[in-house]
């Protein structure tokens, strides 16, 4: 285990399976309330949704991302329907483990809002959680990424297109706390973790954070990623490939003309995964 609440968690989880918890009606109206306040956020009239503004949710993210929700939002993949239901089950799960913290008997401080001032432009944001002096997160994740991006803190930083580490060191800086980590869990089983953000440098993350928005400011554009070459048991077969850091971009399609979703070209499976692939593809 990486933080000492977890113990306090498990046990408080094993006695509930077992029948021997309780819960007060203090925590269940608390649940109760920021469910409720996440229905309001969610399902409210969408207002201000695809507005473009620096935030701590969207400042560790690739600055050519950025670029395109301020200036071509339009040309984003539009949102499935699952979008509203999936989100709010994120903030079910946050409403919900914050209540299991609060009867397993860990203090914490809950949410607060913060700024920090990137060189005259100021970033807000609200954290989840500080316990122990310490900002941590509160994600739902899949079962992969679960097992392999949130595997440790140097597996979540190397593919960290969603900004997580950039958020998490935003908070810490703007409230004066100490880098936290993520309680993350799993939304396929709902198994839990800490994952603790050992090895950040936060002045350094600090600083990424106003290179970033000074970059939104002045408006410049640079792909942040480039194609990969494909790989089919070892060997690379000419063909060029999507870029982990692209592959949940909403704009990958117009930042990336030739980009073509389709069965893996060398699979022999009777159900290939589905590849993006760069340009002309060699079959063959």
């Amino acid at each position: 285990m990486n933080h000492p609440a977890e113990l306090a968690l498990h046990q408080y989880m094993e006695n509930a399976v077992n029948g021997d918890s309780e819960i007060s009606e203090d925590t269940i109206q608390q649940v109760a309330n920021d469910v409720a306040d996440a229905m309001r956020r969610q399902f409210g009239s969408g207002k201000g949704r695809g507005d473009f503004k620096m935030r701590m949710s969207n400042v560790g993210r690739p600055t050519c991302q950025l670029w395109y929700q301020k200036n071509k939002p339009e040309v984003a993949l539009p949102f499935p329907n699952t979008f509203i239901m999936n989100m709010m089950l994120g903030d079910i799960v946050e409403a919900v483990f914050k209540g299991v913290l609060k009867e397993a008997g860990v203090r914490y401080e809950d949410s607060e809002k913060v700024s920090l001032d990137c060189g005259g432009t100021i970033v807000n944001g609200s954290y989840d959680i500080v316990i122990n002096d310490a900002v941590d997160d509160i994600k739902s994740a899949s079962d992969w990424s679960y097992r392999n991006k949130f595997e440790s803190y140097d597996t979540l930083a190397s593919g960290d297109g969603f900004g997580y580490v950039g958020q998490l060191a935003g908070y810490a800086k703007a409230s004066g706390k100490k880098v936290g980590g993520w309680w993350v869990v799993n939304k396929a089983n709902g198994a839990f973790k800490y994952v603790p953000a050992t090895g950040l440098d936060l002045e350094a993350e600090v600083q990424k954070i106003k290179d970033t928005v000074q970059t939104v400011e002045e408006n410049k554009f640079e792909k942040c990623f480039q194609p990969v070459p494909e790989k089919f048991r070892g060997k690379e077969t000419g063909n060029k490939v999507l870029n982990d850091g692209c592959r949940f971009c909403s704009y990958r399609f117009d930042c990336w003309p030739t980009l073509t979703e389709q069965p893996a070209v060398k699979s022999q499976a009777k159900n290939p995964p589905t590849i993006s692939y760069i340009g002309d593809v060699i079959a063959a």
